[in-house]
């Protein structure tokens, strides 16, 4: 077994190095996770890729970021280093950040000849991401083991603790943070969502890790070559060579017998990694999917405005909160009630857990179907109608389709007809009638304005452009003038121009969620009034009344319905899978460490982080594959697939027996005694036979 270096200066007890790398690692971690939260509506947003392209990317690069670490273990083991490893990946990481910040700078929605070139940046920058922060994951904490000494297990121990608070730490506040930044307004064209600042800001905390890596020297490591003791055993065949009782033992002319045994381990464990990435295919989607979905619903916390990304943070914050709360109460009850909850039953509760998430979320996403708006099929025309005027209305669709009565100052919701069977309107207001053809193309949507007058009936189509539910919690504002004269308009310092009588404004996008003032000026008379909250998601007509003094009158017409179901509604599917994480994570890191040889437990970190990677290839096969087209069957589908695949380890876990890996080794130590006793004597008489010749 490798002895730990030598200790350097202390403080506290500890090696002094150790703080340096907690911080490293809090910074690093704070970088990783402030890029990942906002990077799928990145992709969305600002890239304009679909939720299934933004996924799928998402996903690619996360099993890219589990899949280098045996990239950086081979390089750490074979060439540089733990130490050379980590500083040379680290410097790869920040050029990786510093890169993404730099391809969010430009406004694609002006620079549309630019958006490959910035595409091909962005990509450059996650694979240099993903190998860094991949590379340096298996060196990090195997770097601060060493930096103990033989005698300083219980200091060892409590630095794990340590280092895996920092690790959620750094996440907590990244998720927090990260969104914010994002959310503010930048832009060198024009204004858009700060990007540049949400990367940039991580790219600098990669760069102070960077300055926190203290120098060790790296303890390589030996393992049975399992390729040589395959060809081995095909090379013989014969019956001379007796059976070997595992496959591995046909390595034995090359290694000796305690690498063998250890390396027999070690596969045995792998063996049972295999069904695990399911449960990773599902905990990964909380930056995907599960983010995608906080998009249609309300943030409005009271005085607090949460964004999609930050929601992300219900996992740190619970961490934090359960693992003292399962280790000191849940797993001593579950003792005292003398249930035998091993390892191996508490990895089997998490992916079952996990499973029963991912059912809470169909279950919120049914919710938030309901609230979704039905836009218009090919052949289909939707109309609502505002009265304008001052007497009540009533229009009739020919040929006898549908009859509405709309009261003054009021509208109505979007009606849906047959493009083909609508041919024309009767208009009845006051003692006034009026006859309108009707000729609309199929797939559209439309508002009629009707206003009684003094010589009769007016009317004004107009086409509403808006085809998709206003996304990441945004609002679609646009006026109608109902003065008889011309008024220039603006909201919140936006302006929507001059407006002659019975004429509507373009859409704006406004954030949600918020109050604007209202400026309307007639006749060089500016008349105001404060906007009421418009929630989260909505578009909205709002026509002109009247301007009394300096106050104006207003009404409103919902054209798309706000989110209604509020994001606190995700905290029950974020709680459960949390809940799974603490008795599968935690557990299965605890299990992977104790059935390890000692000098193999970096071997099975790898292994173990394999497993994520896998995980997130199995989201692009899946959600390629099924193409369903309801999210909430698509929930509904990887609950029942990690069921299955639950059902599965359960009974590889029944069958599973449990190494006492101290009490192996003891033995293979007694034997290497034993037979080296056995060859001193051999080796002695064999001398005193010479000296007798």
């Amino acid at each position: 077994m490798a002895r730990a270096v030598t200790q350097g200066p202390s403080c506290l007890g500890y090696p002094l190095s150790i703080f340096f790398i907690i911080i490293n690692e809090f910074c690093e971690r704070f970088s990783y996770y402030g890029m990942r939260a906002v990077l799928v509506l990145y992709f969305k947003y600002f890239l304009q890729w679909d939720d299934n392209l933004s996924t799928a990317i998402y996903h690619t690069f996360v099993a890219l970021c589990y899949l280098t670490p045996i990239l950086g273990a081979l390089v750490a083991d074979s060439w540089l280093g733990k130490f050379k490893t980590i500083v040379s990946l680290s410097i790869v990481y920040t050029i990786g950040q510093a890169i993404m910040s730099v391809s969010s700078i430009n406004d694609l929605t002006d620079h549309n000849r630019d958006v490959a070139f910035y595409i091909a940046l962005s990509m450059i920058g996650l694979i240099l991401i993903a190998l860094g922060t991949g590379g340096i994951k298996p060196c990090v904490s195997a770097f601060g083991g060493d930096q103990f000494e033989d005698h300083q297990e219980k200091q060892r121990t409590r630095f794990f603790s340590i280092f895996y608070l920092s690790i959620n730490a750094g996440s907590l506040l990244s998720t927090i943070i990260t969104p914010i930044l994002r959310a503010q307004e930048c832009g060198i064209h024009s204004k858009q969502r700060c990007y540049p600042l949400a990367f940039g800001v991580p790219a600098a905390l990669m760069a102070v890790a960077l300055a926190f890596i203290n120098i060790c020297n790296a303890i390589k490591q030996n393992s049975v070559s399992p390729q040589f003791a395959i060809k081995n055993r095909f090379r013989h065949r014969s019956k001379e060579f007796p059976k070997r009782e595992h496959w591995l033992d046909w390595a034995s002319e090359k290694y000796d017998k305690r690498l063998i045994a250890q390396t027999k381990m070690v596969l045995k464990v792998l063996f049972l990694y295999i069904p695990l990435p399911m449960f990773w295919a599902l905990f990964d989607q909380q930056g995907s999917r599960w983010t995608l979905q906080a998009t249609t619903m309300d943030g409005n916390f009271g005085s607090i405005q949460i964004q999609p990304d930050q929601m992300q943070t219900v996992n740190p914050i619970l961490i934090i909160i359960m693992v003292p709360v399962v280790d000191a109460l849940v797993y001593p009850l579950i003792k005292k009630c003398k249930i035998n909850f091993t390892p191996l039953r508490k990895i089997t509760v998490g992916m079952f857990l996990a499973s029963l998430a991912f059912v809470a979320a169909a279950l919120v996403q049914v919710q938030i179907d309901k609230t979704l708006p039905v836009f218009p099929a090919a052949g289909q025309s939707q109309i609502k109608i505002i009265n304008l005027g001052t007497n009540d209305a009533t229009v009739q669709f020919e040929p006898k389709l549908q009859s509405v009565d709309v009261m003054s100052m009021k509208s109505t919701g979007y009606m849906t007809f047959e493009t083909s069977q609508l041919q024309s309107l009767n208009i009845a207001s006051g003692n006034k009638t009026i006859n309108a053809v009707v000729k609309l193309p199929g797939g559209s949507r439309h508002t009629l304005g009707v206003k009684n007058t003094a010589t009769g009936i007016d009317i004004k189509w107009l086409f509403d452009n808006v085809t998709s539910k206003p996304e990441e919690g945004n609002n679609l504002i646009r006026f109608i003038n109902n003065l008889p004269d011309a008024v220039n308009v603006t909201m919140g310092g936006t302006s929507f121009g001059t407006l002659m009588p019975l004429s509507a404004s373009n859409y704006n996008l406004f954030p949600g969620g918020r109050k604007d003032k209202i400026v309307a000026v007639r006749n060089s008379i500016p008349c105001s009034v404060t906007s009421k909250a418009f929630g989260f998601g909505s578009a909205y007509t709002i026509v002109i009344n009247r301007c009394v003094g300096d106050t104006l009158n207003v009404t409103y017409s919902e054209d798309i319905p706000p989110n209604t179901v509020h994001m606190a509604w995700q905290i029950p599917q974020y709680f459960i899978l949390t809940c799974a994480e603490v008795v599968f994570s935690v557990t299965g890191l605890e299990f992977s460490y104790s059935q390890a040889p000692s000098n193999m437990k970096a071997v099975l970190q790898a292994g173990w982080l394999l497993t994520v990677a896998v995980g997130n290839i199995i989201v692009l096969i899946v959600a390629g594959a099924s193409k369903l087209s309801e999210q909430w069957a698509e929930y509904v589908l990887f609950a029942a697939l990690l069921l299955a695949v639950c059902i599965i380890f359960a009974v590889m876990a029944y069958f599973y027996t449990y190494t006492d890996v101290n009490e192996i080794e003891a033995q293979l130590d007694e034997e290497e005694k034993k037979q080296g006793k056995k060859d001193q004597d051999d080796y002695e008489k064999q001398s005193e036979a010479v000296s007798q010749m």
